[in-house]
């Protein structure tokens, strides 16, 4: 196991408050409270991103997301929704180089946390748009 901050979490050298854990994860509350009841799920192998996991790795831990997210749910009436978020790299926002989930639980519009999508629809063509497909079809590995 590696020494980042979520492997001496997972450790408990680190104290966090624990909403699960079993052989494969541990979900706890991320410190920032970007809303009430933000959880971060990890596995408990050391893994940087989501381009390290394997197929047994993979099932294992996504499997674990309905079951956190459904628990959260049911912890507090007032949540109308929420966003499930892994980011993988420094440019997609990675700030601890240990694959994590986020749960970000969704109150109100107001909520200080956003997420923007640009729409670029007109900038593509039906061409084009098989091309990136076409290349990420001959990169997949099943």
């Amino acid at each position: 196991m590696e020494d980042c901050i979520f492997c001496k979490i997972i450790r408990n050298e680190i104290p966090s408050t624990t909403v699960y854990e079993d052989d494969y994860v541990k979900a706890f509350l991320d410190i920032s409270q970007v809303t009430p009841g933000h959880t971060l799920m990890v596995p408990k192998v050391h893994v940087a991103d989501i381009f390290e996991y394997d197929e047994k790795l993979a099932a294992e831990i996504f499997a674990r997301i309905p079951i956190i997210a459904k628990a959260i749910k049911a912890s507090d009436p007032k949540i109308a929704g929420m966003n499930i978020i892994n980011n993988n790299g420094a440019l997609a926002y990675q700030s601890v180089f240990h694959s994590h989930i986020h749960f970000i639980p969704r109150y109100t519009k107001d909520d200080d946390f956003a997420i923007r999508f640009g729409d670029h629809t007109d900038q593509y063509t039906p061409a084009q748009l098989q091309t990136i497909a076409d290349n990420i079809k001959a990169n997949l590995e099943v």
